[in-house]
């Protein structure tokens, strides 16, 4: 299988405006999702998990939008135990200081109390533009002296030394990247899928994961 997966969650809200919800409803469903695909991940050994959870750019939203989609951040405090029973690890990768006091503070519990999880690393993209990512990288490494090699600017980088993303899922039928993982995508697969991420079952989520797998094994013949 795949050693990192990463999903650009795409859909929430179209998802509950075409079911006249309110936006919140769509968040509500894409958390479970977002938990169906942790679960994948651990059933088929894939050590690494990026979900792309809140970009910089969201911060555009309406207040009342922006209060629920912490508050779901914030209930991720209840399922610590799971996360610790099953292997997980817990990170949050982003701009953290963007976020709200109480929010940044439970991020932070959540990754001390996750921190030897060995299962399956989960990042929480949050507060996340890569661009923003890259420009921050840049800023660290002035006072870096010797070559810089792409190995050397990764460890810069908000999401660590970590393996890049075999495999990008986006939701949403947007086919686009959104300034997602944008330093770490030079050789990934990309699927793009019509469906809202709340539609996205775990039958469609393996057939895609085993496409991308395909192809990967057709290109190093």
């Amino acid at each position: 299988m795949l050693s990192h997966l990463a999903l650009i969650m795409d859909g929430n809200r179209r998802w509950a405006t075409k079911r006249s919800m309110i936006p919140s409803l769509g968040h509500k469903q894409g958390a479970k999702v977002a938990q169906m695909a942790i679960e994948y991940c651990l059933e088929h050994h894939i050590k690494y998990l990026s979900l792309y959870t809140f970009s910089l750019e969201n911060f555009s939203r309406t207040q009342q939008e922006l209060c629920y989609l912490f508050s779901l951040i914030k209930e991720g405090k209840k399922q610590v135990k799971q996360f610790i029973e099953k292997g997980i690890k817990i990170r949050f990768v982003g701009d953290l200081s963007k976020a709200p006091d109480d929010t940044r503070e439970v991020c932070q519990e959540i990754e001390q109390a996750t921190k030897d999880g060995q299962q399956l690393q989960c990042n929480f993209l949050f507060c996340y533009g890569a661009q923003q990512e890259i420009v921050n990288a840049v800023k660290s490494l002035t006072s870096v002296s010797g070559t810089i090699t792409s190995d050397v600017f990764k460890q810069y980088l908000w999401c660590g030394n970590i393996p890049d993303p075999d495999a990008i899922i986006r939701t949403g039928g947007v086919k686009r990247l959104s300034n997602f993982l944008l330093f770490q995508a030079a050789y990934s697969e990309i699927r793009f899928l019509d469906c809202f991420w709340p539609d996205l079952t775990k039958e469609l989520l393996h057939s895609t994961v085993l496409d991308c797998i395909d192809v990967q094994k057709n290109v190093g013949k």
